[in-house]
């Protein structure tokens, strides 16, 4: 018989401490704890040291790739294809959109 009980025993056991688990998830559900000021002022911490991290970040980069974006240099005057250039890029530029809206519409065709 003792062996009986014992046997019985482990799934009241696993059935009872689900019943807590179930019961204790739904108290602290119910019954958050409040915020703790240290978790906001490590997470204000954070946030610094990560834009901290990539102004860095950016800053490497700007000093890196700072050339490749610098103005061209002015062209020489009385090279051969000089004013070819400059008058190809004055028509292509009139085509662009003037600002940052929306562009033109494409013109319609007929078939």
């Amino acid at each position: 018989m003792g062996d009986v009980l014992l046997a019985l025993s482990i799934p009241v056991l696993v059935f009872g401490g689900g019943i807590y688990a179930a019961c204790d998830c739904w108290w602290r559900r119910r019954h958050p704890a409040p915020p703790s000021p240290y978790t906001h002022r490590a997470a204000r911490l954070a946030e610094q040291e990560m834009l901290l991290l990539a102004e860095e970040i950016v800053d490497d980069a700007h000093a890196a790739l700072g050339p490749l974006y610098e103005a061209p240099a002015a062209p020489r005057p009385g090279g051969p294809a000089a004013g070819l250039k400059t008058e190809a890029s004055r028509s292509s530029r009139s085509d662009a959109t003037p600002g940052p809206g929306p562009s033109r519409p494409a013109a319609a065709r007929r078939r």
